[in-house]
């Protein structure tokens, strides 16, 4: 039997009142063993050797059909789309740019959209007997913004950079919201705070003022 979660969302809109939603509990995540072994009980006719060259030959094709372009539509399955995304350290074209930044080698497929079939998510609904599994609350950093700010511009004086991992560690918050909230602060000329870099290489340094320069 499976179980719901009532998960606590943040509050983004500052109104006081934490809006909810609900996720499934999952209890473990069944690997490739585990689910050819479901498929292949006995009475099943199907042999494990046959069943796994069938599903690696389905996930070989379906990157070779991607690859050239096309979204792979499965009965009873959903539908695959490739999603594509600048390289690591390169940098994004504006729309009407006159130069262009990026050529073809600087664009690859990052990721794989996945749209369930209405059949499938039918199924799973009428096997589906949910019970109660309990309340997922937001964590809360033990500090107020103002408190983390100046923890950060505190940490800034001994070192030569915040990253967010460093930001999540000084304040209690969890990586979204820590993240959120230093892109927050570092827009706001008055925080002290400023991003420096870019992707996956941007960290956070101290503002400098006209009595720095």
């Amino acid at each position: 039997m499976a179980e719901y979660i009532k998960q606590e969302m943040c509050d983004l809109n500052g109104t006081g009142e934490k809006p909810v939603y609900y996720r499934m509990k999952i209890q473990r995540n069944m690997d490739m063993e585990d689910f050819v072994e479901r498929i292949t009980y006995p009475g099943s006719g199907l042999s494990r050797g046959s069943v796994i060259q069938v599903m690696t030959t389905v996930a070989e094709h379906l990157a070779y059909c991607m690859a050239e372009g096309q979204s792979v539509t499965l009965d009873g399955i959903g539908t695959f789309t490739p999603r594509l995304g600048v390289a690591k350290d390169k940098e994004i074209d504006s729309l009407d740019g006159d130069e262009p930044k990026r050529n073809a080698r600087s664009i690859e497929v990052n990721g794989i959209n996945y749209r369930a079939d209405k059949e499938l998510v039918r199924e799973t609904n009428l096997r589906c007997d949910l019970r109660r599994g309990g309340i997922s609350r937001v964590w809360k950093s033990p500090f107020t913004e103002e408190e983390r700010r100046m923890r950060a511009l505190d940490y800034l004086h001994e070192h030569p950079f915040l990253r967010i991992q460093d930001y999540m560690a000084i304040t209690g918050l969890k990586r979204s919201s820590a993240n959120r909230e230093l892109l927050r602060l570092s827009s706001d000329p008055a925080s002290g705070l400023t991003i420096s870099g870019y992707g996956s290489h941007r960290v956070y340094v101290r503002r400098k003022t006209e009595g720095d320069r």
